[in-house]
């Protein structure tokens, strides 16, 4: 009886630890774990489902979690932002048909992808326009610049919000590129952009248009031997671990471009739509300076793990440029050429 009953002790001892460290491991393979939200979201009068490939590491993505919670707050549990980061609806242009469609409401599209959305949304993928934090934040708070940007997709019932960002573009390399010479020996992979291509094209580069999901495996087998890509990106995910190369060309700045349907806006009680736009307009300011931030304290933490990193020179800088001048004359045409005459002026200054 007593060798009975300690079996039982025992036998339940192994189930209580087995339930304990499946806990454990559950909650450490939930990569959102952190950012459940702290309320009840079932008792929300309307719901606002916002998706984003990127990972709530990077400051421009965790600000979908800020104005969840920041919504929920202001709006008295009226409205719910149920944020899906991670590629969690489906890749970009998957995700940009249902936003069309109405079956999902809003969109934190990279800025590569939003091109696909409109032509004019492609401006800020032009190298060397909107290539700078202090310009970013000049064309996003000059009304001239802000509003045709905004309102590019309105045809296609979408608004632009607002913008968050996730760094400074340049090249991650298998190995070093100091000059433009040495960056024709690399392939790269380019996001599924019509600008990239063209002006990847212009450059004379070897390039692969390639999915985000397929980059990990094309890098380590080397069938790409370099990405166009950020610092902040490339360090969080992983990528500088094969890429242990960075050329800070610094041409463009990696955007979130939040999308909204208009449809399902103008349906909100108008009290909730001034809450909704103006925390979205809050924490995305919030947003951009700590991307900022963030890509200073990634290329240090980068550094300090082996990665190396170098800069064309000014001359380079314009050979780029010059090379670029016929995809600004075919872009100029698909933006706009006096809108994109103006904010080249804009941001000289």
């Amino acid at each position: 009886m007593k060798s009975l009953r300690l079996g039982m002790a025992i036998l339940f001892l192994l189930v209580l630890l087995t339930s304990v460290l499946a806990g454990h491991v559950g909650a450490k393979d939930d990569p959102l774990s952190d950012w459940e939200p702290k309320f009840d979201p079932s008792r929300a009068e309307y719901k606002y489902l916002l998706s984003c490939v990127g990972h709530p590491s990077i400051e421009g993505v965790a600000v979908g979690f800020r104005i969840r919670d920041k919504v929920w707050e202001k709006s008295n549990g009226r409205l719910y932002v149920d944020f899906r980061p991670l590629s969690l609806l489906g890749g970009e242009k998957d995700v940009i048909r249902k936003l069309q469609l109405g079956a999902i409401q809003g969109m934190m599209s990279s800025s590569v992808a939003a091109a696909n959305v409109s032509d004019t949304l492609g401006i800020v993928n032009l190298p060397y326009v909107v290539d700078t934090f202090e310009k970013l934040e000049t064309f996003r708070n000059s009304p001239e610049l802000w509003q045709p940007f905004r309102d590019a997709a309105l045809n296609q019932n979408i608004l632009v919000a607002d913008i968050t960002g996730y760094g400074s573009y340049g090249w991650a390399t298998k190995s070093p590129v100091r000059t433009i010479e040495d960056s024709k020996s690399i392939n790269f992979r380019i996001a599924q952009a019509p600008v990239n291509v063209d002006f990847y094209k212009a450059w004379g580069l070897k390039f692969t248009v390639m999915p985000w999901p397929d980059v990990p495996q094309a890098l380590q087998t080397g069938v790409i031997t370099g990405l166009d890509h950020t610092p902040i990106v490339c360090n969080i995910s992983g990528k500088f671990n094969v890429a242990k190369h960075y050329t800070q060309l610094d041409y463009a700045q990696g955007l979130y471009v939040h999308l909204i349907n208009t449809r399902w806006l103008n349906q909100l009680p108008e009290d909730l739509r001034k809450i909704f736009l103006d925390v979205i307009n809050e924490e995305s300011t919030v947003a951009r300076a700590l991307t900022q931030k963030q890509q200073a304290e990634q290329i240090e933490s980068a550094k300090a793990n082996g990665v190396s990193f170098y800069a064309l020179s000014q001359k380079e800088k314009e050979q780029l440029r010059a090379q670029s001048k016929p995809m600004y004359d075919k872009w100029g045409q698909k933006i706009g050429t006096e809108y994109l005459l103006q904010v080249q002026s804009t941001l000289r200054k």
